[in-house]
This record gives C-alpha cells, structure tokens and sequence, in this order.
C-alpha cells in the first residue's frame, strides 16, 4: 500500500518538470534561492507557474505580484465581493480552496506552496517531503509584517523587481493618507471599537490596530491595554463607550447569519448606554478592506478613516495595488 502511495505522488508530480514560460532562460542562470522565516532555503530552477498560497492575504498578495493563470488556486473566498476586494481577479482561477489536505494540494501540481506560520503548518514538512516547494511567510500582524511579506513572496515568484513597486506603493499610499489624517485636531479624533466574528482580533499587535494610526482613529481596544489574542467582554466594550462600532457584515457567500451574531451585540440592554448605540454610529466597513493583510491594508486604513469622518476619505470598491503591469 505504501510503494502504491509512492507511485501515486510520483505520477501527480510529473507535471511539475514541464511548468513555465521561461525554463531554458532560467536553467541557464542556475535559477535562484529564497530564505523563508523558518530558514528554510528554497532552490528555484525558474519562475513557478503553479503556485497556491494557504490564505486569502497571501492570495492577494501574490496577485498584485503575478498574473493570474499564474496561480493554480485561490481560497474559496477570493470571489466573495463581502470577504474580498478581488472578486473579479478571483473568478478569472477557476480552482478554489479552503483547507486543503496535502493529497488535495499535491492533486493542483504546485511548483510552490505559500503558507502563513498562523495556523497549523505541520503541512508544511509533508509537502516538502515529496518534493513540493514550500515558503513559509508570517501570518501578518503589522504594516511592517506586510512589507517584508510582499518581499519575501516576490523573491518566491522570482519577481523582485515588483516586489520592489509594491512596496513604494504601499509606502505612498499611507504616506498620503497619514499626511490628510494627521491634520484632524487631537480633540476631533474617534475611538472606534471592532466588533469582529474573530473574538480574539483587533487589539494592539494586530493589523487593525496598526491601520488605526493611519486613520487618525484611537482603537478603543488598545486604548484599553486590550492586546490582539485578548477577547474584549462586554463589561471592557461599556468602560472604552467607544463613539463608533464597527459591525461585522461577513457571510461566507450567504452561508453564514451574521444578523444573529450582531444581536448579541446590538439587542444587549447592558450594551444599550453605549454611546455607538445610543447615536446611531454603527458602521459597516468592507470587509475585503479592514481585514486585509496583503499591500491592500493601505485601503483598509482608509476605509476605517472613511467609516471615522466621512466622505471626504471615500473611495471605491475592489480597490486593489499590483505591480503587474
């Protein structure tokens, strides 16, 4: 049964040999080598032309960096216009995934595999060991954890260069935003609280928190020494009396009642004092933008500044920065 299993794998990754455009160019130059956060070196012969990253970020990471028959899937919310700000990019793949086991992914012919250190990456060794290349990146906690993904994700897809653009996008876009946002007086500013399906998700150390700074927002969270990884109780949500809560819209493609999660919240009577509720200032920002951790958090900060003062920070859906030109 094992030799059969051998002889499985050995036949599912025999496409792999004949992936890229560009083979004989790159053989030629040897090809290159990638260091991921484990340490782990990764030899590329060439550019890969099949590659599946593990999370809805990296996905839209990798897109802003590669064309899109370049990837061999993309997770199951890609498409989802509420979870997503790349519905449209996301339906040009046709293959969609959500945990994929290894068989599952070893069945899509990667020539590389990204995988976010967040979840359970014991993953990640069953696929090295039949020969898949795996590049672990960090599960993003901070604009800075953004940059160093982008950069860590072009050298995997042999696309420094763009890498390089995205960035110097990224860095452009908050710079422009940070510029406007700082000219809110200290006295102006809103404390803004998430209300997140993640319970866990928001507080200081988090990607949400980082973008609030950005926005010109205080996050009532961290104002409260509430760190991500922390839940918030109703009794911390009353003390912060935030001016704003943002309210969860998330429906995994209208599978999901979000209403009955938002109740909880929304028809609590010791909730009812609350500032947020009592004014009316309930927000719904997009999703594909607040919980984004690919270059695209810079719309995510802005869509919190919108959220926070108004429409002189609106802007448009499925906003999306890429270096493919």
């Amino acid at each position: 049964m094992k030799f059969l299993r051998l002889i499985v794998v050995f036949f599912l990754l025999l496409p792999l040999a004949g992936c890229g455009k560009d083979t004989a160019q790159n053989a030629a130059s040897g090809g290159y080598d990638v260091t991921d956060i484990q340490g782990h070196v990764t030899h590329f012969a060439e550019k890969p032309q099949r590659i599946v990253t593990l999370s809805l970020s990296t996905d839209i990471t990798m897109l802003g960096l590669v064309e899109p028959e370049r990837m061999a899937a993309v997770n199951a919310l890609a498409d989802d216009p509420v979870s997503s700000n790349i519905p449209e990019i996301a339906r040009q793949i046709p293959e969609k995934i959500g945990m994929p086991t290894s068989e599952q992914l070893m069945a899509l012919h990667p020539d590389l595999v990204v995988a976010p250190d967040w979840g359970d990456i014991t993953i990640v060794d069953s696929l090295r060991d039949l020969g898949i290349p795996v590049v672990v990146c960090k599960g993003v906690r901070s604009i800075d954890e953004i940059r160093e993904t982008v950069t860590l994700l072009a050298a995997a897809a042999g696309e420094p260069a763009r890498g390089e653009d995205l960035v110097r996008q990224m860095d452009e876009k908050l710079a422009a935003l940070k510029n406007r946002t700082d000219a809110i007086p200290a006295a102006e500013r809103k404390t803004v609280v998430l209300i997140s399906l993640m319970s866990s998700y928001g507080g200081i150390g988090s990607t949400f928190d980082d973008a609030c700074g950005y926005a010109g927002v205080k996050n009532g969270m961290a104002e409260l020494g509430i760190h991500t990884g922390q839940v918030m109780t109703k009794e911390q949500l009353v003390s912060i009396d935030p001016d704003i809560l943002f309210l969860p819209t998330y429906n995994a493609h209208g599978t999901y009642d979000v209403a009955a999660f938002r109740q909880k919240y929304l028809g609590d009577p010791a909730l009812a004092t609350l500032k947020a509720i009592k004014t009316g200032a309930l927000r719904e920002p997009r999703e594909g933008y607040i919980y984004n951790g690919s270059q695209d958090v810079v719309f995510g900060a802005q869509e919190i500044a919108y959220m926070a003062y108004g429409d002189a920070f609106a802007q448009p859906d499925g906003l999306h920065l890429t270096a493919v030109k």
